[in-house]
This record gives C-alpha cells, sequence and structure tokens, in this order.
C-alpha cells in the first residue's frame, strides 16, 4: 500500500490522492486498507516515517563507511543523501519529510524540521563526540536554512539547481563553524 501510495503522489500529487486509488493500485479492498489506515493521510504519515526512517539509516552507513575527518565532512553527506532520495525516492520530491501535508506529520509534538535536526543532531554527535547540548540549536537553525534554500533549488530545477545546492552547503558549513565547540576544527575548505 505504501508503494502503491508513493506512485500515486507522484503521478496526482496529494491532493489527487484518495484511499479508493491506493487500494486499486495496491490490489487489495478499500476495507483492507482501513483495517491499517483510517484515511489517506495516515498512509501518507507512514510513508514519511519509512523516508524518514531510510535518511537516518543511510546517514549513519556514509558515516560509517566514508572516512570523515571533520564535522564538515558530516554534512556534506547529509546534503548528499538528502538530494539523492529527492531525486530518486518515489513521493519524497512532493513530500519532503511531510511539510506539504501537515508540518507536524512525523510527530504531533514538534514540527517537522525538528524531527530531522534532533535526528542529525543524535547521529553527529555520537560520530564526532560534541555534546549534544552543543548541537542541539546550531543543527535546528541550519536544518531551517537548508530547507528553505533546498526548497527554491528544486523549485527553480526539478533536479535541483546546482549553484543554489552549493550555496546552502556553503552557508549551513559557514554558520556551524561558527557555532561548533572549542576543540572542533573551524578553518573550512573551500567547497569550490
Amino acid at each position: 500500500m505504501l508503494v502503491a501510495c508513493a506512485q500515486l503522489i507522484d503521478e496526482v500529487g496529494y491532493d489527487g490522492l484518495t484511499t479508493t486509488l491506493i487500494a486499486e493500485r495496491a490490489g487489495v479492498a478499500v476495507g483492507s486498507l482501513y483495517q491499517f489506515f483510517p484515511d489517506k493521510r495516515a498512509v501518507v504519515q507512514e510513508l514519511t516515517l519509512r523516508n524518514l526512517d531510510r535518511f537516518v539509516r543511510t546517514i549513519s552507513a556514509r558515516f560509517e563507511e566514508l572516512e570523515l575527518e571533520h564535522w564538515w565532512d558530516a554534512v556534506g553527506a547529509v546534503f548528499d543523501v538528502y538530494l539523492t532520495m529527492h531525486r530518486e525516492v518515489p513521493a519524497f520530491s512532493r513530500l519532503h519529510f511531510g511539510d506539504v501535508v501537515d508540518l507536524r506529520l512525523l510527530d504531533p509534538g514538534k514540527d517537522n524540521n525538528a524531527v530531522i535536526a534532533e535526528q542529525l543532531t543524535t547521529l553527529i554527535s555520537a560520530r564526532f563526540g560534541i555534546e549534544l547540548t552543543d548541537l542541539a540549536l546550531p543543527l535546528a537553525v541550519a536544518v531551517e536554512a537548508a530547507d528553505a534554500i533546498l526548497h527554491m533549488a528544486f523549485r527553480r530545477d526539478p533536479a535541483g539547481d546546482d549553484a543554489l545546492v552549493a550555496e546552502a552547503k556553503e552557508l549551513v558549513r559557514g554558520y556551524l563553524s561558527t557555532r561548533m565547540p572549542a576543540d572542533q576544527p573551524k578553518h573550512l575548505p573551500s567547497p569550490r
């Protein structure tokens, strides 16, 4: 049902999506869909949670497989995973992390970007030995800034305007370099 939902979102968007369409595409009775999901929002929420899990698992795997010398290497890896998902994962380019549907789709107590920032804070803290409290606010701000610029990049070009993506990376890296604890390196190599 989630695969069918993702395919349909790419075809008709969230507004055109119905539980009947999802059930038909999935080859199940509408009643069967309702056994698992009360409405289309719930199906999309589960799809979005699955995408968040994929995002976090992929970043975690990248952190393990890449030789990340400094925290700024992690920033590049996070951007790369997001961009790949935006370009390749069905419905991700339309849903992102659910903000199209509801700004609190991932967690009713927090906005979607706050959930993303918390996940990234945990991963980066563990990988580089930086205190969670030192990262929480700066990463929340960085996620908001990157989200806005990446939306702009994908509005300009469905594949993501390369110049704007580069600006988003530069902005995040530059901002975070001024917010990292004293024991973290601050002198960023130019990404250009």
